[in-house]
């Protein structure tokens, strides 16, 4: 059911349910999978295109956090690496595993004794052995560039990278086969409330002026660093302090920086681990970690001191690749929705573990991990629940992601695109492959996306403008240089009588989309000019 439809059933009167998510990111498309799949009538609404906030502008790491475990949440680890080890299993090709190579210095925190215990405690809790110490000489061969200057040695271990949005995208398709409605561009108006107690919500679609009415006892706010704006005024014990945190990123051409594992290194500005990690044929460089200070309904962007802090980095990491503002093809920056005490903590010093708060039917979740979607989920559900949640909620042991049918690589599609279109579609594939051509988007380049899937996207995955289709849907407009600017001609072609826009609409999405880009994908106007 496409969103037209969706929008149509419930002005019909089919707009009573179960449990009504708010927010399309992680969290909010991890509830509705939990909620479908366990049989309960459920409806998503996302204000903005679905992974639009903090899901689309993660580190893209499936990971425990070892400096979480370093600083004694073990809770946090635990479920974070059993979750990783679980989503890797389930869906190869969408959670793929990545070598990660700790550098170790003479004579800086921490050194390769404390930081091998805790990789020891890491594959504890993960039951598998995946640490291993390598020699100055072996670092250098495993990471070619590298600086050897006080090098004692490097910490090598696994953990996971994923493309967050289509993770986003894939948790939705799971939730829409098991009968839940999802919405983007449907903003939560008000909380409808009877005798105080929760009866539904009031939406809009974007493109109309008339709300909807939903019936629902259960609501949950899943909206992230947004979710104080539906929780009730008069129930201070139900609010939440939300301390919304910038982490913000650089994507560079691979062959300005050739890492074939995330590397890291104690950034000597305040002590945070910064990594380089190859995705989807780049290099990206990230992360920061600060206050972010903007209006959360504009798009975040980075800031010259956030480029500066990753340039200095890469420039300490790999003096012989030397990196300028000129060589990077673009950036993002996202917004961590943490629950603080409001103890004036460093950022990097709050702590990371999620949060529920419930008021007579709403319940309001901020804080966790992208990894830890499902546990949270889940708890949400059961908290929201109540008694019913032992009988209602289907077992933990079922899988979160249904597994792609056995079908036949064609002839044209290489093994590892093969892995990631099983993994981004599961049982979708054959219908993708079916939808148009299989060859590549940009021949001899690294990205190995298909027409076929630009097809699909606007065809199936709710793509209301093109900058869903470009930044969310795929990565085009990260990975290629200028947005992709030389490209949208051929994207025109193809893709305009699939989406059903006159030349006017085109227009006009093209001129948002680079507005977009430009204003907090690339790098600050000041710094722009500036490149070299």
């Amino acid at each position: 059911m496409n969103r037209t439809e969706t929008l149509n059933t419930l002005r019909s009167g089919s707009n009573e349910f179960d449990v009504v998510v708010v927010g399309g990111g992680i969290t909010g498309a991890g509830v509705a999978r939990e909620a479908a799949g366990s049989g309960l009538r459920t409806l998503l609404v996302e204000q903005k295109d679905f992974s639009w906030g903090t899901s689309s502008r993660s580190s893209k790491m499936v990971h425990g956090g070892l400096r979480y475990l370093g600083s004694g949440h073990y809770g946090l680890t635990r479920d974070a690496v059993r979750e990783r080890e679980r989503l890797m299993a389930e869906a190869p090709g969408l959670i793929d595993p990545l070598r990660f190579i700790m550098p170790h210095f003479k004579g800086q925190f921490p050194g390769p004794r404390l930081f091998q215990t805790l990789l020891r405690v890491y594959d504890f809790i993960a039951r598998n052995h995946s640490r291993h110490f390598l020699t100055p000489a072996e670092s250098m061969f495993w990471v070619p560039g590298l600086t050897g200057e006080n090098l004692a040695g490097a910490s090598g271990f696994t953990d996971a990278v994923t493309d967050d949005s289509r993770l986003v995208l894939r948790l939705i398709a799971e939730a829409r086969r098991d009968g839940a409605l999802c919405l983007n561009y449907t903003r939560a108006l008000e909380v409808k409330r009877s005798g105080g107690q929760v009866s539904g919500l009031l939406i809009q679609p974007e493109d109309n002026e008339t709300p909807i009415e939903i019936s629902a006892p259960l609501v949950i706010n899943a909206t992230g660093a947004w979710a104080d704006r539906l929780q009730s005024s008069d129930t201070s014990e139900a609010a939440m302090n939300i301390r919304p945190l910038r982490g913000s990123h650089l994507v560079l051409p691979w062959s300005c920086l050739p890492v074939s594992c995330s590397v890291s290194l104690f950034h000597p500005e305040d002590g945070r681990p910064v990594f380089a990690f190859p995705w989807l044929g780049t290099t990206v460089l990230g992360t920061t970690d600060l206050d972010h200070e903007g209006d959360l309904d504009q798009e975040p962007v980075i800031s010259e001191a956030e480029t500066a802090y990753l340039l200095e980095i890469a420039a300490r990491l790999f003096p012989g690749s030397p990196i300028g503002r000129g060589d990077i093809l673009s950036t993002w920056a996202g917004v961590r929705p943490v629950v603080t005490d409001g103890s004036g903590k460093a950022p990097s010093k709050e702590n990371r573990e999620h949060e529920l708060r419930v008021d007579r039917g709403l319940l309001s979740i901020a804080g966790g991990k992208l990894t830890t979607f499902r546990v949270i989920a889940r708890e949400a559900l059961t908290r929201g629940l109540g008694e019913d949640a032992g009988k209602v909620l289907r077992p933990a042991s079922e899988p979160v992601f249904q597994a792609a049918k056995d079908s036949v690589r064609p002839a044209a599609v290489g093994h590892q695109c093969w892995q990631r279109l099983q993994g981004f579609y599961g049982p979708e594939l054959d219908q993708l492959l079916a939808s148009g051509s299989l060859e590549p988007v940009t021949p001899n380049q690294a990205s190995d996306l298909l027409w076929a899937e630009l097809y699909w996207a606007c065809d199936k995955e709710d793509v209301q403008h093109l900058d869903d289709l470009l930044l969310r849907r795929t990565r085009l407009g990260l990975v290629l240089p200028n947005a992709g600017k030389a490209l949208l001609p051929e994207i025109r072609s193809h893709c305009q009588p699939l989406l059903g826009w006159d030349d006017q609409r085109w227009a006009e999405e093209q001129a948002r989309y680079l507005g977009i880009y430009h204003n907090a994908y690339s790098l600050p106007p000041a710094e722009a000019s500036d490149a070299s």
